[in-house]
């Protein structure tokens, strides 16, 4: 298996080489060669294997130049039930991602995946749990460092920081929009004591801390000289790592490969729907890929009309599900790259008229850039907008009628899917995190507090440490450049 970037100026590389990259040196995102298929067969066997099995089975097709006894000893210690422990009373923690029928009717039934059982309580935990260990034993074979540099709108960073504190040979920089994320979520970052730990509170939006990673990315002397690699979504297999739920979740909501299923992805930078976009791609027997944002709707405006137009940085909203406050969707580029049907010179542009003009159009209109929208549906893409008032209104009906209290950005998600539900196709929502991570409006929704997992109870109370900066990719340089080595 080799790589390609989606903007074709770099040559083939294997999984272990694009692991500690992120961006490719042409700026642009890595990719498969081709896509690895699944067969029936295949399926069939996977129905009966525990998640870590499953995801060997899934990610040996990926890392194809790490040798398989290494691999699956890397996945058999990342997917344990003790490392995701936090499962929501009644789940059986050990099948990690467990899921709950909340509707079942004329309609079609209406499902939501667990994915937050991990140590952040977010499904960023899902992949960065196992990258921290992939990164981990990379380094350790070459004797090397690693500067992570990331950017977070709320749960990536924590994740990252998770994974990585007290790994041999890791720094993590991590940049976040200085005061534009839950108590919660700055209290799980910011209380982090790890000398190997360096958090950034950036003065702007999380658009802000994402272009000053991509800036970092792309200055390849300051980046090579430094060691800087990434954990955002734009690293490949933060990405991949994510595949595995959805066939998880299909072979857990199905019993015949016959059957097919929908999912709802709450939608920010566009990674988690990505990795369902690769799963359907190798064949798994998914319906529809349903994008659900919030206020900031950029990526529900492409999926109903074909234009991408980013929003500057004054108008990007700070909203109540703040971790999808993200008005330029990094992995849009993979997508698009299979929607232009791997044409990198085009897609180069695309994006090049993206940083010059601020989007770009495939509607087909007259003066457009291209009619691939027409396309999108047979990718499976739809989409919808969830607010403010629509995600309180969800939680308090999903609390009245079922028991069960959900975080801002799930009440996103089941919001807009029952825009798509489908008689005989089960509707999946991927959970994205506890409640207790957004109290707030959990506390105006319910007027009570959100439960908390054992040893989350006083978060907000611990000792902070933090630098706050200006939106400048110079001062992130120089804080970096000052802490490995002058």
């Amino acid at each position: 298996m080799h790589y390609v970037s989606t903007r074709g100026h770099t040559a083939a590389q294997t999984f272990s080489e694009i692991l500690l990259a992120g961006l490719a040196p042409d700026g642009g995102l890595y990719l498969p060669a081709e896509y690895p298929t699944v067969t029936s067969a295949e399926l069939d066997a996977w129905r009966k294997l525990s998640y870590a099995d499953l995801a060997f089975e899934i990610l040996r097709k990926f890392a194809t130049d790490i040798p398989e006894g290494d691999l699956k000893a890397l996945i058999s210690k990342t997917y344990t039930a003790e490392v995701y422990c936090n499962a929501r009373a009644g789940d059986d923690a050990s099948r990690i991602t467990p899921l709950c029928t909340l509707e079942e009717g004329k309609q079609g039934s209406l499902l939501l995946q667990a994915l937050s059982n991990g140590p952040t309580l977010a499904f960023k935990d899902m992949a960065m749990q196992l990258i921290g260990n992939l990164f981990e034993y990379t380094l350790a074979k070459n004797n090397a460092e690693l500067n992570i540099l990331g950017a977070t709108s709320g749960d990536t960073g924590s994740a990252a920081e998770y994974a990585m504190r007290g790994k041999k040979g890791i720094r993590v920089f991590m940049l976040s929009p200085h005061g534009k994320m839950s108590a919660f979520q700055t209290a799980q970052m910011f209380s982090l004591q790890d000398p190997n730990i360096f958090n950034i509170a950036v003065k702007g939006v999380f658009d802000d801390c994402q272009d000053i990673v991509k800036a970092v990315s792309n200055d390849h002397a300051f980046k090579a000289a430094r060691k800087i690699g990434t954990v955002n979504s734009i690293n490949w297999a933060r990405v991949v790592a994510q595949v595995v739920y959805y066939f998880r979740g299909y072979l857990s909501a199905t019993t015949s490969n016959e059957q097919k299923v929908s999912f709802t992805v709450p939608s920010g930078n566009f990674g988690n729907i990505c990795a369902g976009h690769i799963a359907r791609m190798m064949g798994l027997p998914i319906d529809q890929l349903v994008a659900a944002t919030n206020e900031n709707d950029v990526l529900d405006e492409f999926f109903r009309t074909g234009v991408y137009r980013v929003r500057k940085s004054a108008e990007t909203w700070h909203t109540s599900s703040p971790s999808m406050d993200i008005s330029k969707a990094s992995n849009i580029e993979r997508f698009i790259y299979d929607l232009l049907d791997g044409d990198a010179e085009r897609l180069t542009k695309l994006f090049h008229k993206v940083e010059t003009q601020g989007g770009f159009d495939l509607s087909g209109k007259p003066g457009s850039d291209g009619d691939e929208f027409a396309k999108v549906k047979q990718f499976g893409f739809v989409s919808g907008k969830s607010t403010h008032a629509d995600r309180v209104a969800t939680i308090q009906d999903v609390k009245a009628r079922h028991g069960i209290v959900i975080d801002t950005h799930t009440a996103d998600g089941l919001k807009v899917a029952r825009q798509f539900m489908k008689p005989g196709v089960p509707m999946i929502v991927l959970e994205t995190a506890l409640p207790a991570k957004f109290n707030e409006t959990i506390r105006e929704a319910l007027g009570e507090d959100a439960p908390r997992p054992v040893g989350f109870e006083h978060m907000e109370e611990l000792p902070q440490r933090f630098e706050v900066m200006e939106a400048k990719v110079d001062a992130v340089k120089k804080f970096i450049a000052e802490r490995t080595g002058g």
